[in-house]
């Protein structure tokens, strides 16, 4: 039941846009985006969040928690949710899923960009 309740919670969180992505013409969800953590939930429906912060400024924060706990809450069988947050200090291009990276990287191509290349660092491999 826990197992199935983390993944419908991750899947309703990946429908969290992340506005910088938005903004950059190339929308991705939370998970897509590599800011999913983890989500656990134990046999009572408490279900634990961790998201991982693109950088210490980041000022949708409190949007993300907010959205992420009412949509959590959607979920049968949840019963309290908790959301933490890291520093944002340690996120990487890397943890976008790969087909998140691949579709930045056609974005950037697209609009005369440097070729980033899968990882984000320039000049990597496709």
């Amino acid at each position: 039941m826990s197992e199935a309740i983390e993944s419908r919670v991750r899947r309703l969180l990946d429908t969290i846009g992340d506005p910088c992505s938005v903004a950059q013409g190339v929308p991705m969800g939370l998970g897509e985006m590599g800011l999913l953590e983890r989500v656990e939930a134990d046999a009572d429906g408490n279900v634990e969040i961790d998201l991982r912060l693109t950088s210490p400024s980041c000022m949708m924060l409190g949007y993300f928690k907010v959205e992420a706990e009412r949509l959590a809450h959607t979920v049968d069988g949840v019963r309290n949710v908790t959301i933490r947050s890291d520093t944002g200090l340690d996120w990487r291009p890397e943890m976008m899923s790969r087909a998140a990276q691949r579709r930045r990287r056609a974005a950037l191509l697209a609009r005369g960009g440097p070729d980033i290349g899968i990882g984000g660092r320039a000049g990597a491999a496709a």
